[in-house]
């Protein structure tokens, strides 16, 4: 089932998310949902939280990433359920790359990650997993651990560029601001 992306402004989104507890019930369907929400959306990586779950888990899937002659090599295949991640040993090496969410339709901000990081992590079958991840895979991964801890793109925005955005951002809480897919907004209730 198709889930409504919650839009920014919604308190959940600011939230620390809960541990996920072996044997959640109802958790196979809830990943089942938030694949087919985050394709539904054309993204490539969805947290618990942006469907209204503060639950430390998302899904990933980097692989558009890893296409062609140019594509990124730690894409190729990237697909991954990522329940209570951990992330540790992030590189000193950073780089900037101009990242949307989809939780903020029409916003894209540069922000500035370690290009290579390990993650642990439980898969949907309850199996520990590490990981050492480098470039777009990593940033994907950075990018859904921050909604785990309440972070968002605009976090990262210098001050003058924040207060840029505050506009669009008010109207995105309110729905003004259409986009290609279901989102429950917070001064509305739903769409």
């Amino acid at each position: 089932m198709i889930l409504p992306v919650v839009a920014y402004g919604d308190p959940v989104l600011r939230k620390e998310a809960s541990d996920v507890e072996q044997g959640m019930e109802g958790l196979g369907t809830l990943i089942e949902d938030m694949w087919e929400t985050m394709y539904r959306a054309e993204g490539v990586g969805l947290a618990a939280p942006q469907v209204g779950q503060s639950l430390r888990m998302f899904v990933v899937d980097g692989s558009p990433f890893g296409e062609g002659d140019e594509g990124d090599e730690g894409c190729k295949g990237f697909k991954r359920v990522m329940i209570n991640p951990v992330l540790f040993d992030e590189s000193e090496e950073q780089d900037d790359m101009e990242e949307g969410c989809l939780s903020i339709p029409g916003v894209r901000e540069t922000v500035r990650r370690p290009v290579s990081v390990k993650v642990e992590y439980y898969d949907a079958e309850w199996v520990l997993r590490e990981e050492s991840l480098t470039g777009i895979a990593a940033r994907i991964v950075q990018h859904e651990n921050d909604h785990l801890d309440g972070v968002m793109i605009p976090d990262y925005a210098p001050p003058l560029r924040k207060a840029m955005m505050q506009g669009k951002l008010k109207d995105i809480a309110k729905g003004r601001i259409p986009s290609d897919y279901p989102m429950r907004h917070p001064s509305k209730g739903g769409r």
